[in-house]
């Protein structure tokens, strides 16, 4: 059983930043490839970052690039998202997802086969 644990989400203000992290505990000698969603009051669940297993390759939703980074310690299940210049409109629960069977480089949540609890991020204007 794989589990994921997220920490560090909170109350900020606009243009503020916040680091999300996240670590999956698993299979021994396992290393998923990892990714964030977001949910907001009302709307679907949505992508916001992925990294791959070697931390080598890095996907951003549109809405995100450019202020969001996606990171990882080498060879461990432990990912991080440094979040900059926050926006109100990145108000959401925010949760961490693993893939071990998905396809490569999926932006899909059929992509991810764990998930985390989530953490609230609220950004106030």
């Amino acid at each position: 059983q794989v589990q994921l644990v997220e920490s560090g989400g909170g109350l900020v203000q606009a243009g503020e930043s916040l680091r999300l992290t996240c670590v999956a505990s698993g299979r021994a000698g396992t290393t998923y490839a990892m990714g964030w969603f977001r949910q907001a009051p009302g709307q679907a669940r949505e992508f916001v970052a992925r990294i791959s297993w070697s931390g080598s390759n890095t996907y951003y939703a549109d809405s995100v690039k450019g202020r969001f980074t996606i990171s990882r310690i080498n060879g461990k299940n432990t990912v991080y998202l440094q979040m900059h210049s926050l926006k109100p409109e990145d108000t959401a629960v925010y949760y961490c997802a693993a893939a071990e069977y998905g396809p490569p480089g999926s932006t899909l949540e059929n992509g991810f086969d764990y998930w985390g609890q989530g953490t609230q991020v609220t950004v106030s204007s």
